[in-house]
């Protein structure tokens, strides 16, 4: 029985110490500039969109349809969007947008409406 206790505690402790030192690579600055191709799924549809962003600006092409947002960062990893020329309430609620991982030229997001704790994600990669 002393065995038992041993090596589930010893196994503990090498998975804690295992998992504490495994840490997602986040260069988020990398991505706060650029032209870049956006994908997320929703209900089953992917959605892909082209954006093309600055510190404060970002201008997204959709279906055919250009949409400016102004962007706000909040730190390095998390900004706010929010559409200049709202058409309609929907538009008129701003993003928050959350970097979880970054690799050499694509990051995963979260994001949701500010106050909305449902989250999508979805893939960005930096265009060349």
């Amino acid at each position: 029985m002393k065995f038992k206790i041993q090596y589930s505690i010893c196994s503990l402790l090498l998975l804690t110490l295992l998992t504490s030192c495994y840490n997602q690579e986040r260069n988020c600055t990398d991505f706060k500039t650029g032209k870049f191709t956006s994908e997320t799924e929703i209900e089953g549809k992917k959605y892909t969109s082209t954006f093309e962003r600055n510190d404060s600006i970002q201008i997204e092409s959709y279906e055919g349809k250009i949409d400016t947002f102004k962007v706000r960062w909040t730190n390095d990893c998390e900004y706010i969007i929010q559409n200049t020329n709202p058409k309609n309430r929907e538009e008129k609620k701003p993003v928050q947008m959350k970097i979880l991982t970054t690799d050499s030229d694509s990051y995963t997001f979260e994001y949701s409406f500010v106050g909305d704790s449902k989250k999508q994600r979805g893939t960005v990669t930096k265009l060349k």
